[in-house]
This record gives structure tokens, sequence and C-alpha cells, in this order.
């Protein structure tokens, strides 16, 4: 029986073990997050680099922006110890965008400078928009350059119904807004409506204590008459 269950033991160990070695290379490409935006919006993401060697560190990643789908607003939030440089190309065609014609997209951003030791990620967060709504998906092929010089090369398109790429390039899926759970119409204006609607509760609910308190305060007070009433003529009766 013990001899049973040290070969049950083993023959786990060593399924999970195959299994980690599957997965390890998977979960180490460079990616995004999250994986899917709402069509016509903005959306902040994070460009997700993990470090794949054990004896050089990431020194610089390059992410190209689709060009059948230019992005004209694309905001890279500051990361520490990173330098960071926005291109941008001008568009065949011009684009009409909030009432405005647009001539020129973002092409390309690249972080460098900093360094993304053996065993650790780091994430680049990125805000951008409009997102296409004629497209369900944006492809952004990446670069990541080690201090070692070697480069890899994120730029192979996944495809539907295919085996992964040995190199896959980081995939935003987009959506519906009502599908995704995103709200579309991300803005300020929907932020101040959204507190002006919460605040309309409230100011109700503060009107409704007070009409109660009101009441109960003349109650009160006629409960307090009634019974001085009583008192006087409960001594009255005595008295005579």
């Amino acid at each position: 029986m013990k001899i049973a269950n040290r070969r049950a033991a083993t023959v786990c160990a060593l399924a999970a073990g195959t299994v980690l070695l599957i997965a390890g290379p998977a979960s180490a490409h460079v990616g995004v997050d999250p994986q899917e935006a709402a069509k016509g919006g903005y959306s902040t993401v994070n460009f997700k680099v993990p470090n794949e060697k054990d004896d050089a560190s990431t020194v610089e990643l390059e992410v190209n922006f689709p060009a059948d789908h230019p992005l004209t607003s694309v905001m890279p939030q500051p990361v520490p110890g990173w330098d960071v440089k926005v291109e941008k190309k001008k568009l065949d065609k011009p684009i009409t965008l909030h009432g405005e014609k647009v001539t020129e997209a973002v092409s390309k951003v690249t972080w460098s400078g900093g360094k993304v030791e053996p065993g650790e990620f780091q994430q680049f967060p990125v805000s951008m928009g409009q997102l296409p709504e004629d497209a369900d998906r944006l492809v952004f092929k990446a670069l990541q350059t080690y201090d070692d010089d070697d480069v890899v090369r994120w730029i192979e398109e996944p495809k539907e119904g295919a085996a992964e790429p040995e190199h896959p390039a980081p995939v935003l899926k987009l959506a519906a807004a009502e599908e995704s759970g995103a709200d579309a119409g991300d803005s300020a204006d929907d932020a101040k409506a959204a507190g002006k609607t919460a605040a309309a509760p409230e100011d109700d609910s503060g009107s409704g204590s007070d009409t109660t308190a009101r009441v109960l305060g003349a109650v009160g007070i006629a409960v307090g008459v009634a019974g001085i009433a009583f008192g006087v003529l409960a001594g009255r009766r005595r008295t005579a």
C-alpha cells in the first residue's frame, strides 16, 4: 500500500513539473493587461514585460502601434527609472476626431534606461484612444532588448484556430461597451453626472429626515400638553 502511494505521489509530481515546464514559457510572453477594451472609447493598457533570462536584464521595450487603425491619443504614464519616447507619423488620409481634423498618429513608444532584472517583470502603462469601432482587436508588435544585446521580437500575429506562435505579438481585444463592461464614453462629464446622480438621493434623504423630526417634535409637544392637562384635572378632582 505504501509503495503504491509513493508511486502515485511520484507520478503526480512529475505531471506537475511537466505542466510548469509547459506553462512557464507561455506565461513569460510580453502581453497587455487588461486584454480587452471597449470599442470607440479610451483605455489604460499596461504592457507587461517579464524577464525570461537568468543571466541578463531587459533594458528596453519598443512597442509599435497598428498603422491600419491609427491612435491619435497615446499618453504613457511615467515609470520610475525609465525614459520614454513617443514617435508620430503623418497619416496617409486625415481623420476627423471630436470635430477636428487629425493628420498624424502615434507610431511607436520606446522605454529605455531602466532594468528588469532576472526573475522580475515590469508594467508600462499607456492611456490610448480613440479605439476603433470597426475592429475586433489591435495588434502591437514589440521588441524586447536585453543588456547582452539580445533582441526578442514579439511580432508574430496570433491567428484564430491556429497554435500560438513562438513569439506572439501583444493583442488587445475590442468589444462593444456593454459586452466588455467598460464605458466607451469615459470622460470627466460622465463622472460629474454620476456625482450629481449620487448626490440627489442623499438630499432627498436629508429632507425626509428633517420632516420626520418635525412631525415627531410636534407629536411630543402635543403629548406633553395633554399630560399637563390630565395632571391638572386629576388634581382638581382630588381636591373636590
